[in-house]
Parts: C-alpha cells; sequence; structure tokens
C-alpha cells in the first residue's frame, strides 16, 4: 500500500545533518562579528557627543579626509606595516630553516628562546625597551662606550617609529617561526638529500624547495601580520603613548582616544573602525589573489 510520502534520501540525510552541526557555530559566528560590524556601520553614520547622538548620514566619512590627526596616525600604521612585516616575515622564515636542521644541536632551546617574547606580557616588554631606550638606558650608555653622544629616541619622530618596528619585530619575530618550522617539518628530508646528490646548494634549496612548498604558510603569515599591525595599539599607547605629539601614533590608538580619553565621539571613531576593516579586507583579498595561484 502506497502512502504518498517520498522518503529522504540517504545523501540528503547526509546534507541536513552536516548543516546541523554548522548551525551553531554559523550562529554564533553571525552574532558575534558580523552584527557588531553592523552595529559599527550604523553608529558611524551618527555624530553627537557621548549617548546624545543622531543621524547624519556620511558626514564623518567626509570629515575623516580633512582629518589631520587621522591621517598622520595612518602614514604611521602603514610605515609600521611596510617596515615591519617584510623584515619580520624574512627573518621568521630564516630562523625557522636554520632550525629545521636535523642535525642541530640544542635546537629546541634555541627554538624556546626564540619564541619567548610573544609569551611576554605586553606592559612588561614595553617597560623593557622604554628603560632600554631611555636617556640614561642601556643603548645610550652602550653609545656613550663608542665614544658617540646620547640619542633623545623618544624625542624624535623616526627613532620613535624605529623603536616601535624593533619591538614589533623582537615580539613577533618567533610566533611567525613557529608556523614555518609546522610546515618545514611536512618536507621530507629526503627532498633536500636528493636536491644536494643533483648539486643545489643551501641557497637553491631555500628558494626552489622551502619557499615554494612553504606558499600557503607564507600567504597565511603575511595576512595575519598584516591585520595585526592594522590594529596595532599596545605598543603605541604603551611604549611611545602616541608621542612626540601624535606622531608616533597608530590608527587604534586614536580610535581610542577618540572614544575614550578625549569628548566621546562614537560616530566618529565607529567610521575610521569601518575604515580599517575596509583596507583590512581589501589587502587581504589582494593577498590572497596574489599568492592563492590554484
Amino acid at each position: 500500500m502506497k502512502t504518498g510520502k517520498k522518503s529522504m534520501t540517504l545523501e540528503k540525510k547526509k546534507s541536513l545533518t552536516g548543516w546541523g552541526f554548522l548551525l551553531p557555530a554559523t550562529l554564533l559566528i553571525c552574532w558575534m562579528n558580523f552584527y557588531p560590524m553592523i552595529q559599527a556601520f550604523i553608529l558611524s553614520l551618527k555624530s553627537g557627543m557621548g549617548v546624545n547622538l543622531s543621524f547624519s548620514g556620511f558626514s564623518n566619512y567626509t570629515r575623516i579626509l580633512s582629518d589631520s590627526t587621522f591621517k598622520q596616525c595612518l602614514f604611521n600604521t602603514i610605515f609600521y606595516l611596510i617596515i615591519q612585516v617584510p623584515v619580520m616575515l624574512v627573518l621568521a622564515l630564516a630562523l625557522a630553516s636554520m632550525l629545521n636542521n636535523k642535525d642541530l644541536r640544542f635546537k629546541g632551546v634555541f627554538r624556546t628562546a626564540i619564541f619567548l617574547p610573544c609569551a611576554t606580557s605586553l606592559v612588561s616588554y614595553s617597560m623593557i625597551f622604554r628603560s632600554m631606550f631611555a636617556n640614561d638606558g642601556l643603548v645610550n650608555t652602550i653609545l656613550k662606550g663608542f665614544g658617540i653622544a646620547p640619542v633623545g629616541w623618544f624625542a624624535n619622530a623616526w627613532t620613535a617609529r624605529l623603536i616601535i618596528v624593533l619591538a614589533l619585530i623582537w615580539r613577533w619575530t618567533g610566533y611567525n617561526m613557529v608556523f614555518y618550522l609546522a610546515g618545514l617539518q611536512n618536507i621530507e628530508y629526503s627532498v633536500y638529500e636528493a636536491a644536494r646528490i643533483d648539486g643545489a646548494g643551501p641557497v637553491q634549496s631555500f628558494f626552489k624547495i622551502t619557499v615554494p612548498l612553504l606558499k600557503p604558510t607564507i600567504l597565511m603569515t603575511t595576512i595575519m601580520s598584516t591585520n595585526g599591525t592594522l590594529q596595532l595599539f599596545d605598543e603605541s599607547m604603551n611604549l611611545t603613548s602616541g608621542g612626540p605629539g601624535k606622531s608616533t601614533m597608530s590608527l587604534s590608538h586614536y580610535i581610542y582616544s577618540t572614544s575614550f580619553v578625549q569628548s566621546p565621539r562614537f560616530g566618529y571613531a565607529a567610521a575610521m573602525s569601518i575604515i580599517i576593516l575596509v583596507m583590512v579586507a581589501v589587502l587581504a583579498v589582494i593577498q590572497m589573489k596574489v599568492g592563492d595561484k590554484r
């Protein structure tokens, strides 16, 4: 006797089960990520002080174009990005290649030592760098020993930016090195031995074997580092306090000051946050298009 109802196929049951497992995570991502983004965009269309806000269209975005402090902070952030990210990633890749040598003794100690800065408290390491580069700090003491006049590292905009770049490289190189080490350990030593038998030197092996096989990892660390640098806050806040003046202030630091230090202008701060979001998204898409040729 036919009931007239069609039974669900096995493939459809599997598909529905999969969507059932994905649904909680999808809802959480929408709630935790996309809902705040939408709220931030709506907030960016309002202007006023504190909670007294009213819709003003795109006036906050128009104002950004003539804000000299925003332009200064944008320049600082891009400066940190184009100097720090390439240097840090190249250094991390070189260190990972050296520490992947199976004949190297105490490589576990070296790996731990290079990774340790990443586990250091942000405030602690900022205080250490501040004391090292103070007028009577370690660096100036060494310079005096060589007969060189002390440098006011935090009094000059370019030297203060240089200290932030050095601090970022010191802290995050080991973190990226771990990703490269994980990728390198998936490459069989026999590949390198075969290349050596064919007459390839260390440099040729690095550029012909290591770099191509690590390309997905390099792409991932580039996107992560770019994203992190565009949202740079801690070093600008704790190391230089954005000074001298606002010459080392990052965009995130300026957004924080606009929201909580100066008269609270949440709408304007939200508009700047949307600008950073767009920059991160555009750079990530470009890097993925350039780096992923599959």
